[in-house]
């Protein structure tokens, strides 16, 4: 099992989560979350002054999934969330020792 993490642009998030649907994935997780890369933020006006914005907003979309469907999941986030310009994210894949779903116990690849 992996457990892959993508920050990206939020007004991809529609487009990912769609596209993970239709490669069959059925839960996600979704988080605002802040941060910059190569961008390293950007200057804005406010009331005549300027200030520098450190941190833009992203989205960190997780999903855990079998060994099977990484690639999958991994061609259809990059595919939904890539504009082509600076700032599109970045994807992170690690391994998943274990799942457990509460509600009834399972445990592994049942439980996903």
């Amino acid at each position: 099992m992996k457990k892959i993490e993508a920050i990206i642009k939020p007004f991809k998030l529609d487009e990912v989560k769609e596209a993970l649907q239709e490669v069959g994935l059925q839960g996600i997780t979704v988080t605002e979350a802040k941060g910059f890369g190569r961008q390293k933020g950007h200057t804005e006006l406010y009331r005549g002054a300027e200030y520098v914005v450190d941190f833009l907003p992203k989205v960190k979309v997780e999903v855990v999934v079998g060994d099977e469907m990484v690639e999958a999941a991994l061609d259809a986030i990059r595919n939904a969330a890539q504009t082509g310009r600076i700032g599109d994210g970045k994807i992170f894949v690690s391994s998943i020792e274990e799942v457990i779903r509460i509600r009834t116990g399972e445990t592994g690849a049942e439980a996903i």
